[in-house]
C-alpha cells in the first residue's frame, strides 16, 4: 500500500451523505410529489431530472446509483487500508469482505420480497449488486491503479461482447428492452424478467464503478497536492465523458442505465467524478464545511437507512404521516397533491432526524 494521508477526507462522507438524502427523497416520494403538482414547465424538466431515464439517454438520477457504488468502493479501500497498516493481513480481511458481502446479498434478496409482499427470488437491487462488486474490488485492491482501471474497462468490455455475440432467439437484440443478453441470463437465474428493464447481469459491469471508486479512495487520500487530486478527477473525469457520450452519438454502444451498457458506465463515471472534484475542493481545499453534518450525518449509517426507508419507510411511515398531515391540513381546504407533498417532505425530514439522532449517540448500525 502507498504512503497515505492520515486527515479523514471529509469530501467522501458529504458525498455519501447526499446521495442517501437523494434516496430517501425518492422513498419518501417528494419527487413524485412535485411532478404531480401543476407547475412552469421548465420545472418539470428539472423535476424529471430525478426519475430514470425510460430506456435510451440518461438523466441526473442515473448517475446516483453509480455515485453509490463509486463511494462504496472509496469506503472499502480506505477502510482496508487502515487495517493492512495496522497489520491485518489480505486473506484476513477477505473473510470479513466475503461475510459482508454475504449479508449484503442477503438483505437484498430480502428487500425485493418486502416489495412483492411474498417470498420472491429476484436481484435486482443496488444491495445485492454491492455485494457482487465490493467482492471482485476487494480481490484487486493491492493492485496498482492502472491494474484497477484496466481490470475495470475489461469488464465493461466483456459485457458489451456478450450483449452484441451472445445470440439467443427472442433474445439476440443487443439494446432492446426485454429481448437482450441480460434479459436472457435473468430467465435462467430467475426465471423472469424484469418488468422495467433492469438485469441483474449489471453486476459486471457496474463492478468498474466500485473498482475505480476504490481507485478514486486511493488518489484522496495519498499524500499527493489536494489540486493534483483535483486535477485528475477532472481530467479522468471529462475523458470519460468524452468516451461515453462519443460511444453513443456515434452509434457504437447506445446510453442505458438499465443494462449498463459501457458507453453509460463510462458517462456515469465522469459526471460522478466531476461532482466529486467540486464537494472535494469545497470541503477539504476550501474548508467550506459549516454546513457538513447535514449530509455526513445520514452517510455514517448508509446502509441501515436505506434499509429503513425501503421497508418501513415506505411500507408504513409514508402513509402513517399523511394520516396525520392530511387530516389537519385538509381543515384549510389545501388540495391533495399539496396534502401529498407536504406529507413527503415531512417523511424525509424525519428520516434525516432519526440519522442525526443516531450519529448523536454515536450509535453506528454496520454491516
Amino acid at each position: 500500500m502507498q504512503h497515505t494521508n492520515k486527515e479523514r477526507i471529509l469530501s467522501l462522507d458529504v458525498m455519501r451523505g447526499i446521495i442517501m438524502i437523494l434516496l430517501a427523497g425518492e422513498s419518501a416520494l417528494v419527487y413524485t410529489s412535485l411532478s404531480q403538482l401543476k407547475l412552469p414547465s421548465f420545472i418539470h424538466v428539472i423535476i424529471l431530472q430525478f426519475f430514470h431515464q425510460p430506456w435510451q439517454g440518461m438523466r441526473f438520477w442515473d448517475t446516483v446509483q453509480p455515485a453509490f457504488m463509486m463511494m462504496a468502493g472509496s469506503a472499502l479501500y480506505i477502510s482496508c487500508s487502515r487495517k493492512f497498516e495496522k497489520g491485518e493481513t489480505w486473506s484476513l480481511n477477505l473473510r470479513h469482505i466475503a461475510i459482508r458481502s454475504l449479508k449484503l446479498f442477503l438483505l437484498g434478496t430480502a428487500l425485493h420480497c418486502v416489495y412483492a409482499g411474498k417470498l420472491v427470488w429476484e436481484l435486482w437491487n443496488v444491495l445485492t449488486q454491492l455485494a457482487f462488486t465490493s467482492l471482485m474490488a476487494y480481490l484487486v485492491i493491492k493492485k496498482s491503479s492502472y491494474f484497477q482501471i484496466a481490470f475495470g474497462v475489461f469488464l465493461v468490455m466483456i459485457n458489451d461482447l456478450l450483449y452484441r455475440t451472445i445470440h439467443i432467439a427472442n433474445y439476440n437484440y443487443p439494446y432492446t428492452e426485454f429481448h437482450n443478453f441480460g434479459a436472457y441470463i435473468d430467465t435462467i437465474l430467475m426465471g423472469k424478467i424484469n418488468t422495467d428493464g433492469w438485469v441483474a447481469f449489471n453486476i459486471v459491469p457496474t463492478a468498474a464503478h466500485t473498482i475505480w471508486g476504490m481507485t478514486i479512495g486511493k488518489l484522496l487520500i495519498s499524500s499527493k497536492a489536494p489540486l493534483y487530486k483535483i486535477k485528475i478527477l477532472i481530467v479522468v473525469g471529462c475523458l470519460s465523458l468524452l468516451i461515453g457520450y462519443s460511444m453513443d452519438w456515434l452509434n457504437i454502444v447506445p446510453i442505458i442505465k438499465r443494462i449498463s451498457t459501457g458507453s453509460f458506465v463510462y458517462a456515469s463515471t465522469g459526471w460522478v467524478m466531476l461532482m466529486l472534484a467540486f464537494v472535494y475542493w469545497v470541503i477539504d481545499v476550501k474548508k467550506k464545511n459549516k454546513y457538513a453534518r447535514i449530509a455526513t450525518v445520514v452517510g455514517m449509517n448508509s446502509i441501515f437507512i436505506y434499509l429503513f426507508f425501503e421497508t418501513l419507510g415506505a411500507q408504513w411511515i409514508n402513509n402513517t404521516v399523511f394520516i396525520f398531515i392530511g387530516g389537519f391540513t385538509s381543515l384549510f381546504q389545501i388540495t391533495t397533491n399539496i396534502q401529498v407533498l407536504l406529507s413527503s417532505f415531512v417523511v424525509w425530514l424525519l428520516e434525516w432526524y432519526l440519522c442525526y439522532w443516531l450519529a448523536k449517540k454515536n450509535i453506528f448500525i454496520k454491516l
